[in-house]
Formats: structure tokens, C-alpha cells, sequence
């Protein structure tokens, strides 16, 4: 007996999750690939944009306290979504736009580029036309539908919270760099900082590729670890209904050799 075909259409929600599906196994199972985790844990003690922190993790019940056979214990989070390694979905500055809940997989999981400008990214340093340029000069051109990750090396500052606001001076992306972005049809972006952005620009990468559709990813940790190319980003948030943002567990693929 021949197994009947698939009936769905290519533009629906449930074709797009199996090829994603189909294409992850593809990944995993048939190469040999090293995974690596760029999220960073959260804790009450971590940098944020207001400066206090305002994650915790509160203790509802303990081994201790309970009267069943089996003893559990039970928290709940209280925090803004925006924390730690998040990702902004359009609906973050775009009235009407995707929320968190209604990001396609098949955008999620993506191949990944790496652009390190660890070697120049002070504090006013911003990702310019001519960066990516020489990227795609030493490397290859962008890939539409992937997922580029800007490595500015500002990451060493997570353990110093100050140091990494900095008073909300940081490495950071000019708004013709999010322009070509947008040209080369990439599906997110990156950064080992707080935002693409820094306050008093106005917020245009924000504007332009959330406006766009596509996401933004702040707060990567270890994007040193990933070579300039040939890897692939696992970027999963919790799925919220509504949500404009949410903490995501970051995870890069990379064959081994």
C-alpha cells in the first residue's frame, strides 16, 4: 500500500512546521553536530535596561513543607519579559505585528552567520554598511532567511552589571546597516548587548526590521564560540500568547568535524 501524500499547502502553518521538522531531523541525525548554548542564566543579580533587575524566583513550596508521599518543590518567576537572552517580536514596537505566539518555527531554527567586530567595538562603536560588507568580502554574501549575530565581545561585561549598561552606552547597529540587513532578507538579528539600538537614536533597527517582520535577539552570550559561518541557531522563546517578548533558551549547532 502507498502511503497517501501530503495535502498540505505550502503556505500553511502545518507544512512550514513539518519541513522545519523534517529539516531538523535531517540536521541532528544524519551529521554529527556540537551544541552550544548562548543564553545566559537569569538571575536577580543581571544587567538590564532600567538598571534593577526585577527577575526573582520565589519560593511558593518546599520539600519540607509538603504532606504528600512524594515531596516537591514549586516556584514561580516573577519578571519583566525582556530579560536576560530575550527576543523581541514585531508586535514589540510595530501596533498589530507578530506577537511572541505567532513566530513561525521555520524562522526560528535558521542557518547562522557570525559578524565579529570584537577587535574595534568600544563603547560608541556602531555596526556600519561597510562591516558587513567586508564580512561578505572575506566570507559570502548574507543568507536570505537566516540569522545574523553580531559579536562585539561586550559580553564580558555580563558579570559587572554597570559596566555592562553602561549608562546605555554600548556596541551598537546603524540604521543603513539594518537597511541592508532588510536587502539581504535575513530572518533575525543578534547582539551581545542590551539592543541593536541605543536610546538616543530613536530606535531604528527596531523600527525598520520589526516593522519588517523579522526579530531581534539581545543579550547572546558566547557568540565567540560559533565559527563566522556554517552553524545554525535554535532561537525558542516561550510560546505567550499576545507576548511582544520573551526569554528564549539560544542554542548553536555546529558540525563536527
Amino acid at each position: 500500500m502507498v502511503a497517501p501524500r501530503s495535502t498540505f499547502r505550502r503556505d500553511s502553518i502545518d507544512y512550514k512546521i513539518l519541513y522545519t521538522k523534517k529539516v531538523f531531523y535531517f540536521l541532528v541525525m544524519k551529521n554529527k553536530f556540537k551544541f552550544l548554548d548562548l543564553t545566559h542564566s537569569l538571575d536577580p543579580t543581571i544587567p538590564s535596561w532600567n538598571g534593577n533587575c526585577g527577575f526573582n524566583l520565589e519560593l511558593l513550596k518546599d520539600y519540607a513543607n509538603n504532606s504528600m508521599q512524594t515531596s516537591f518543590r514549586n516556584h514561580q518567576i516573577v519578571m519583566e519579559a525582556g530579560m536576560g537572552t530575550h527576543l523581541d517580536a514585531p508586535a514589540h514596537c510595530v501596533q498589530g505585528g507578530d506577537s511572541i505566539a505567532a513566530l513561525p518555527l521555520s524562522s526560528l531554527i535558521a542557518p547562522c552567520q557570525v559578524i565579529d567586530v570584537s577587535a574595534q567595538a568600544n563603547a560608541t562603536f556602531e555596526l556600519s554598511v561597510k562591516d558587513i560588507k567586508h564580512f561578505e568580502t572575506q566570507h559570502r554574501k548574507l543568507l536570505p532567511g537566516g540569522i545574523v549575530l553580531i559579536y562585539t565581545g561586550w559580553d564580558r561585561f555580563w558579570e559587572e552589571p554597570e559596566k555592562y549598561r553602561n549608562d546605555l552606552v554600548f556596541p551598537c547597529v546603524s540604521k543603513d546597516a539594518a537597511e541592508l540587513f532588510l536587502e539581504r532578507g535575513i530572518n533575525g538579528l543578534g547582539i551581545d548587548t542590551l539592543s541593536p539600538d541605543r536610546p538616543e537614536s530613536g530606535y531604528p533597527v527596531h523600527q525598520l526590521l520589526l516593522g519588517a517582520g523579522k526579530y531581534i535577539i539581545e543579550n547572546v552570550a558566547n557568540a565567540k564560540l560559533l565559527p563566522t559561518d556554517n552553524s545554525y541557531l535554535l532561537a525558542l522563546p516561550i510560546k505567550i500568547e499576545g507576548a511582544t517578548e520573551a526569554p528564549i533558551r539560544l542554542v548553536g549547532m555546529v558540525e563536527e568535524d
